[in-house]
């Protein structure tokens, strides 16, 4: 065969070559798979459902693939909420309210007990703590059988969870007065003999066993009550059946107010 014959074979297969190759790069440059968001929802109530974005929406409306809620309305709502007592009127407004990670620091929640025992687990993400502390909180329920009140969807730390140590929770009383008051005094009263106000806000930290403990004797303990005058402790001369020399706390934490008092106790009072 004729040299220059073989040089145009040659070159001919050159070409084929490069096509090909150059077919089989676009190919390749085309090949991928775009990753498909995920969300986990609360389970679906009887309107409503949360995302783990933050986002509230009916079961209509979530994504079928993806299982999110529309980004749209307000992310990490408090709709329904009581931002003082942490306590929401629906399930799924607690979720999504508690998901903010202005709200829950999740280094904190990652290390509270699913259960009581020591052997229980801890919660995975902040989205399981919420979806379970919204629904499942003993410190809402009264007699074991009836809520304390229409806001009984609350995500609070619990009162006795490791990550809520008191360390944590006087980091939180930064700048603030904590004052014991006279007997049968508000913190109203209390702070405005300091040239202070009482902080509304914070009564909900004074508002534990830990930090009670710390300002106050409580020689009978530190016991769960319902009362605007607390957190407390009964006065030594108070009848018996108030339980003279304890420390008082409430469950209702709705009930926290500045101006609540009782001839009985005296008062632990955030100032500022």
């Amino acid at each position: 065969m004729p040299k220059s014959r073989l040089n145009l074979l040659f070159l001919f297969f050159q070409l084929l070559t490069l096509q090909f190759l150059s077919i089989i790069s676009a190919i390749r440059k085309d090949i991928g798979f775009q990753e498909t968001p995920f969300c986990k929802t609360t389970v679906q109530g009887r309107y409503l459902l949360s995302d783990d974005n933050g986002y509230v929406c009916d079961a209509v409306s979530m994504d079928p693939q993806s299982r999110c809620c529309p980004e749209k309305g307000e992310k990490f709502s408090c709709q329904g909420c009581n931002l003082l007592s942490q306590c929401c009127n629906s399930y799924e407004y607690c979720v999504s309210c508690c998901v903010n990670p202005a709200r829950t620091l999740k280094e904190q929640v990652l290390n509270v007990k699913i259960a009581k025992p020591t052997t229980a687990g801890t919660y995975g993400s902040v989205f399981d703590f919420c979806a379970g502390r919204c629904r499942h909180n003993s410190e809402s329920v009264v007699h074991e059988n009836a809520y304390l009140s229409d806001f009984h969807h609350c995500f609070s730390m619990p009162s006795n969870a490791s990550g809520a140590g008191v360390t944590q929770l006087e980091g939180r009383l930064s700048g603030i007065s904590v004052i014991i008051g006279r007997q049968g005094e508000s913190c109203d009263s209390v702070c405005k003999s300091s040239g202070q106000s009482c902080v509304l806000n914070k009564l909900i930290l004074l508002n534990q066993c830990e930090i009670i403990q710390k300002y106050m004797s409580c020689k009978r303990g530190c016991l769960a009550s319902m009362g605007a005058d607390q957190p407390a402790e009964v006065a030594d001369d108070a009848p018996s059946n108030l339980n003279p020399t304890a420390c008082l706390y409430t469950r209702i934490q709705s009930m926290l107010s500045c101006d609540g008092s009782h001839r009985h106790t005296r008062r632990l009072c955030p100032c500022a």
